[in-house]
């Protein structure tokens, strides 16, 4: 038979079988952060990763990191925050450590407001 022409359900359990443990948590996130979207008060928001932050970080490899801790998160939502503090440390060489607490905050924020329902 086909694999695409499976039964949806059955290809995603085979992708997931096949996942290394951490990337079998990310699409758990991710399918319960599409069930809130789509309107299911009943599913749980899905806690951070627990991604400590590095001593020497780059803001684009914190960007990294914070979408790995946070991969419930739109991402589209955060875009015009995100991007403005990346430019004040790109264009207007704001301190890196300074735009990372930022971020990182920004995150926080979203996500505090994703489990109170406001996203």
């Amino acid at each position: 038979m086909n694999p695409l022409r499976k039964d949806p359900q059955q290809r995603l359990m085979g992708l997931y079988r096949d996942l290394p443990d951490a990337e079998r948590e990310m699409l758990l996130a991710f399918a319960e952060f599409l069930a809130t979207r789509g309107g299911r008060k009943d599913v749980p928001v899905p806690e951070p990763q627990a991604i400590p932050r590095p001593e020497e970080e780059t803001v684009i490899k914190a960007m990294k990191r914070l979408s790995s801790t946070y991969p419930m998160l739109d991402k589209a939502r955060l875009l015009n925050e995100t991007s403005m503090l990346m430019s004040q440390h790109m264009l207007q060489g704001r301190e890196a450590r300074e735009v990372i607490d930022d971020l990182e905050a920004v995150f926080a924020r979203h996500y505090r407001e994703l489990c109170e329902g406001g996203q």
